[in-house]
């Protein structure tokens, strides 16, 4: 057998894998539909691996996320039980996957911290309590996200300020932390917690420039996953004050444009060139210049198409 060759790198072959962890009611489900659907477009498959009874389906069909797919779990949460759910997301073919929520294969029936209780139970000792379910963690949960086809994975986890002690006192925590292993944030490309305003607040860039994309101290939104799809795809990330540069939230209308929708069901960038075109030459000129130079070549046929769709009020 012929060992793989050395080809090229490209940013499409790294899959953003994004942590999103909150108490109850801060919106991480939603956050994560929206992140989902701005990343995927209209058009896009969405798939939920769902196991809050039902919580998150509540959600379908609330604009602007309008319909997914979801697989849910239900009694079982081991690791092997969110192999099989992950490996039932890659068959639907997905377009996004989220995780809703990933707390469940740590401390729910049948994870891993009741796999541990099961074999202390049993009479294990030492490292023998853990060993096992910490390898079933690892390779039917970390690795299948790891190494999954699907463009993007959105994990959500439940979050806790733990008690720590100060001197002779317990006290509660001022940090949040998700409840999960202590070693899965450093998986993710970008992880944040989620306030009960619903604003993000990142605890992790993998790269700098995805601060531009994923923004600290803003609600998570349809353009946040745009931005994402756009960076995904190789083009360059907005600069962080270019609040006026965002990709709108309204796709574009025609039948047509929506039938143009790139690989993955997200938007081309033809389609997204003329929604930043329609809210003015500022926008316009920031979106191109967040693209490739062959992504810009691309563009040059349509460019005296683009000139007419700028408003004249927000020529400048």
């Amino acid at each position: 057998m012929n060992a793989p060759a050395f080809r090229p790198a490209t940013r499409s072959e790294a899959k953003p894998l994004i942590g999103l962890y909150a108490e109850s009611g801060a919106g991480k489900t939603w956050s994560a539909l929206l992140l989902a659907r701005g990343f995927v477009g209209p058009a896009g498959k969405i798939g939920m691996i769902e196991t809050e009874g039902g919580r998150g389906e509540a959600n379908v069909g609330r604009e602007p996320v309008g319909q997914f797919l979801v697989r849910p779990i239900r009694q079982d949460f081991s690791p092997m039980e969110y192999g099989k759910a992950i490996t039932d997301a890659e068959n639907a073919k997905l377009d996004a996957l989220i995780i809703d929520s990933a707390s469940h294969e740590w401390e729910g029936a049948g994870g891993v911290l009741a796999m541990a209780a099961d074999n202390q139970a049993a009479g294990k000792k030492g490292v023998l309590v853990w060993q096992q379910p910490k390898i079933n963690h690892q390779r039917h949960f970390m690795l299948r996200l790891m190494q999954t086809t699907i463009p993007l994975v959105i994990v959500c986890m439940r979050a806790k300020y733990p008690m720590q002690q100060v001197k002779s006192d317990w006290v509660r925590s001022t940090v949040l932390e998700p409840k999960q292993a202590d070693d899965i944030l450093f998986e993710m490309f970008v992880h944040g917690w989620i306030d009960q305003e619903h604003k993000l607040h990142v605890t992790k860039y993998t790269l700098p420039e995805l601060a531009s994309v994923i923004r600290d101290g803003e609600p998570v939104s349809i353009e946040t996953g745009q931005r994402l799809a756009a960076w995904a795809r190789g083009g360059a990330a907005p600069t962080v004050n270019e609040s006026a540069g965002d990709l709108p939230a309204d796709p574009p209308a025609s039948a047509n444009q929506r039938a143009s929708a790139g690989v993955g069901g997200t938007l081309s960038i033809e389609d997204m060139a003329r929604a930043a075109a329609m809210r003015g030459r500022d926008v316009l000129r920031t979106y191109l210049g967040g693209l490739t130079k062959a992504d810009r070549e691309t563009l040059k046929p349509i460019y005296p198409e683009l000139e007419g769709l700028i408003p004249a009020d927000v020529e400048a």
